[in-house]
């Protein structure tokens, strides 16, 4: 690699980094920049830049898709009719309103990846908060960190999981048995902290709830339809890649979006036009940068120099290195949103097992679809638990994260990098204390 090139990817992706943290300029903006910035230095041309974000078509196919199909709806109004079913079932107390968050989230995240789960959710969150009268962003921000936790509970519920265990050729029962209970973990240490984290929302009762807005459902033969739209997606989420001929997530998403927009557009509920002018483009724009910016630090050799470096520092040794590597995964995913950041680990972590004589080189190769050394295993374990759990830190973390905070702009609202932090920080360390606990108990004494 050549250093200057080397230097000047390492130096972009640092700055673009402080600049999202202290938020002087828009964290789309900043990330756009950064990768542009790699392109006019010849770090990569732009041809590489955009197969870097093609590389990463699924991720940005199934968001796109799931924000469509969820504009689409937005006529209808039942949004509005099942954030005041919510709380009419919460009693309007606050603390059966967190409590709820986590039993709705929990389940659904455990079956789909999570950024999705709070793109089909979130849109409830805000009218309810206005009627039980409390702000809608640590609602929220709750969400994002159930939706996180519990994407552990299997390895379809996050893509980071999914990521990693593709790589190691985990099987979904493996994966329950070996790795679902430290998930378990990660939402009870959620629940746990409710009233410390939230005690202002934990407190308030909404004492008359007759004076809640009753919204009608508007269009109801276009709404139950548009169910069944939902149900295909949903089941064929979960079953798709299964079929003899495999149907990805993201072609699934998009199927779905384009059906709801037929159905829009020929119920005239809504045009084509107006749906497509809300689609969060900022969330995606800055999804598409930031796999650029990992490119560069790819290409450039950085990521490959960091294994050896891995190795020097761990040498064989197994129990330091996979409790270090939950830490060090985790603060590193707090800053580095971590489907990009397990899509740069993997190939590292494969590579520093080799370096190290703990693995064949055949583990290296693409198609590889036998069973790694079971001593590696919780390296890469701890990867999972890392990347996943440190996403709850910051706002930049997890792409779930920076779902939610374009809803709640969409909602005349912001979640500032600080907000987020004042919240992620404790849940964070707390998590990744309980996760190394786990992994110490149940695979390294």
């Amino acid at each position: 690699m050549e250093n200057w090139q080397a230097f000047i990817s390492i130096l972009t992706f640092i700055s673009v980094i402080i600049l999202v943290m202290t938020e002087w300029v828009n964290l789309t903006i900043a990330a756009l920049l950064g990768a542009l910035l790699l392109v006019f230095t010849n770090v990569m041309t732009l041809e590489d830049a955009v197969s870097y974000i093609g590389n990463s078509h699924g991720t940005l196919g199934l968001f796109f898709g799931v924000m469509v199909l969820v504009r689409a709806f937005e006529p209808t109004k039942i949004f509005e009719y099942l954030a005041t079913q919510i709380v009419i079932l919460a009693k309007g107390k606050g603390n059966r309103l967190l409590l709820g968050i986590v039993g709705i989230t929990t389940p659904i995240c455990a079956v789909l990846p999570n950024a999705t789960t709070v793109m089909l959710l979130a849109p409830l969150i805000p009218p309810i908060a206005e009627e039980v009268g409390v702000n809608f962003v640590p609602l929220l921000i709750l969400m994002v960190f159930v939706a996180n936790s519990a994407g552990l509970l299997t390895i379809v519920g996050d893509p980071a999981t999914f990521i990693v265990g593709d790589a190691i050729n985990i099987s979904f029962t493996d994966y329950l048995w070996r790795l679902s209970l430290g998930g378990a973990i990660a939402i009870i240490i959620i629940v746990a902290i409710l009233p410390l984290l939230f005690r202002k929302i934990w407190k308030t009762k909404l004492e008359n709830l007759e004076q809640l807005p009753h919204p009608q459902i508007n269009h109801p033969r276009v709404l139950t339809i548009g169910g069944f739209i939902v149900a295909f997606v949903l089941v064929f989420f979960v079953a798709g890649e299964y079929l003899p001929v495999p149907v990805s997530p993201a072609a699934v998403a998009l199927l779905g979006a384009a059906l709801a927009m037929l159905l829009s557009h020929q119920s005239k509920i809504d045009t084509v036009n107006n749906i497509l002018r809300d689609v969060d483009w900022s969330t995606l724009i800055f999804f598409m940068s930031i796999f650029v910016l990992i490119g560069g630090l790819e290409k450039t050799g950085v990521i490959n120099s960091l294994s050896g470096l891995l190795a020097a520092i761990l040498g064989k040794n197994i129990f330091i290195g996979s409790l270090s590597l939950v830490f060090f995964i985790g603060l590193l995913s707090s800053v580095v949103p971590n489907i990009p950041l397990v899509v740069a680990m993997v190939p590292l972590l494969k590579q520093y097992v080799v370096n190290v004589g703990l693995a064949p080189t055949e583990v290296l190769a693409q198609n590889f679809q036998g069973q790694f050394p079971p001593e590696v295993l919780p390296l890469f374990y701890a990867m999972m638990f890392g990347a996943t759990l440190g996403g709850n830190g910051t706002l930049v973390g997890a792409s779930a994260n920076i779902v939610a905070a374009g809803i709640a702009e969409q909602h005349g609202r912001r979640i500032s990098f600080k907000t987020f932090l004042h919240y992620g920080l404790p849940v964070m360390l707390l998590q990744l204390i309980g996760s190394a606990l786990y992994m110490l108990f149940r695979f390294l004494l």
